[in-house]
């Protein structure tokens, strides 16, 4: 039986290949791709660009109609590569309210949630990689 997804494959300019790359990525790949932007106090601080969206951040919106809007984050979706926000729903016509997922591209992390130890382990070894290269 062949695999599904390939570690080997590096690239490709043709969407269809890029498309089946997203759509066959394991879970614990999927992670590295909901990544969102740091704010600049949290850059500083952890010296870093970007980090992984985990449930309990605090985010800011930064595109689309809810921009500006700021909540923590309830759910993560790996499988849709979306995020959710409390407080952010929109009504349905029978007046049930639901949820609206993001992208993490369209969101910036304003305050981390440092509970996990991995979590932890990830910033205390990008300052080491960083005071190495120093």
């Amino acid at each position: 039986m062949k695999q599904k997804f390939s570690t080997k494959w590096k690239a490709s300019r043709q969407a269809r290949k890029q498309r089946k790359y997203l759509a066959n990525l394991p879970l614990h790949l999927r992670h590295k791709l909901m990544s969102a932007s740091l704010s600049k106090e949290l850059r500083k601080k952890h010296e870093r660009r970007s980090f992984p969206v985990r449930k309990n951040d605090v985010v800011k919106v930064i595109d689309g109609s809810f921009k500006g809007k700021t909540g923590r984050i309830s759910d993560v979706d790996l499988r849709k590569l979306k995020a959710s926000i409390e407080g952010i729903q929109k009504q349905k016509k029978d007046g049930t309210k639901v949820n609206i997922y993001f992208f993490p591209s369209k969101l910036q992390i304003t305050e981390l949630n440092l509970d996990d130890k991995k979590r932890m382990n990830a910033i205390a070894k990008n300052k080491e990689i960083k005071e190495g290269k120093k």
